[in-house]
């Protein structure tokens, strides 16, 4: 059997009327850069995300640069994330001439540790008597935002999070690439802090047919500043209040996002459904580890999957992941067997190339080290059958034996 790690081919098999009818709207109209097929899409996907403000841009990347851009994030300045994410978390912050400063994760949700984040802010940061505002005191920068990241589809835990930058005159930039429609404290993610940021990858719970991103945000005054640096800096034209990027969302992909919207919670409660199996058949295997601290099981050979959201939170399954013992040879005798898996993240980012100038080693981050050698994503979308499961767990299960 052949189970692949996602399958785009089968969720366009069940909307393709629909999508195809959207894009001959398109096609008809001869509008094709932002227009009447966006701004139904930002008004959709506001009302579905609860926000007021919801600003369509050319992809996840661009909306976490220029999250940072409308905070003024640059040269002098640090903003905090974790080390155990996608490289754009640090690749924005970076590409704006500002310095990535890691705070390691918590071990099961794989989110910005609160507790971590208390002891940076308290003893890694200083007041700077001159701006009365917060240095790291590793590098001497400005402190100037913290970007938790909702990794997986799991809620970081927000409210310490926001509490404390609060208390230390930040704000926060949720990075909710990967959980859109994910609930904590019964609300929509990426409502909660300052501004929140949204891919819609291909692959992503609610995938374009190419690259797409949004911003949403409570602050009328923010929303209006995003909406010109996503076009120049412009809000009339050839007038530019700011320098800008040029980061426009298409409409044919705001009128495949548009059709895709109006299923993505049956798709998320199929994915919940997937996961709960899942749940069910690595206990019926035996592999379920179920012995605290996480930490350490896959020392011990045992296994654990993804874990339950937070008392207070959902979890949207974007990725179910396990942490396994040999996971690279796990890895390969699962692809011998046909089965599709995937590793998010083999690297942290503070042992990447092209930070090495901020001079973190190996051991600094050791939460985020431990998940990077252990974690591996199994298949799982809506379309996935019962039949599929079971034979990926049985895969999963021999592969441990080899």
């Amino acid at each position: 059997m052949q189970v692949p790690l996602l399958d785009l081919k089968a969720q366009y098999a069940s909307i393709r009327g629909e999508v195809d009818a959207a894009i001959r709207e398109v096609a008809e109209s001869q509008q094709f850069i932002l227009g009447p097929q966006v701004e139904a899409f930002e008004r959709e996907i506001a009302t579905y995300l609860e926000a007021p403000h919801a600003i369509a841009c050319a992809s996840g990347s661009d909306a976490l640069v220029l999250a940072l851009m409308a905070y003024g994030v640059g040269p002098g300045h640090a903003v905090v994330c974790p080390p155990f994410t996608f490289f754009a978390t640090a690749g924005a912050i970076a590409r704006l001439g500002a310095e990535p400063r890691f705070v390691d994760i918590e071990p099961e949700a794989y989110n910005l540790d609160p507790v971590a984040l208390e002891a940076y802010l308290r003893e890694g940061t200083e007041l700077d008597a001159f701006s009365g505002k917060r240095l790291d005191k590793r590098s001497g920068n400005l402190l100037a935002a913290v970007m938790p990241v909702h990794l997986y589809g799991q809620p970081a835990d927000l409210q310490p999070i926001v509490g404390l930058a609060q208390r230390y005159g930040v704000p926060v930039i949720e990075d909710a690439a990967q959980a859109i429609g994910a609930r904590y404290d019964g609300k929509r993610i990426g409502g909660i802090g300052a501004v929140g940021c949204f891919s819609f990858f291909p692959s992503k719970n609610l995938g374009a047919w190419g690259d797409a991103g949004l911003l949403v945000t409570r602050d009328d005054e923010m929303a209006a500043k995003l909406r010109m640096l996503r076009v120049h800096g412009s809000a009339k034209r050839y007038y530019h209040t700011y320098v800008g990027i040029n980061s426009r969302l298409d409409a044919l992909q705001a009128a495949v996002l548009r059709v895709k919207l109006r299923h993505l919670d049956a798709w998320t409660a199929a994915r919940v459904a997937k996961a709960q199996r899942y749940d069910a058949l690595l206990e019926e295997a035996g592999l379920l580890g179920k012995v605290a601290p996480p930490v350490v099981l896959a020392d011990r050979g045992e296994l654990i999957r993804t874990p339950d959201p937070m008392r207070g939170a959902s979890h949207i399954f974007h990725q179910y992941v396990v942490r396994v013992p040999r996971r690279d040879a796990v890895r390969e005798a699962m692809k011998a067997r046909g089965v599709g898996t995937e590793v998010y993240y083999p690297l942290p980012l503070h042992l990447q190339e092209c930070f090495q100038d901020l001079a973190w080693k190996k051991g600094d981050f050791p939460v985020s080290e431990k998940a990077a050698d252990e974690v591996l994503a199994l298949p799982i979308y809506p379309e996935l059958t019962e039949e599929q499961q079971r034979y990926v767990i049985t895969s999963l299960a021999e592969a441990l034996q080899t």
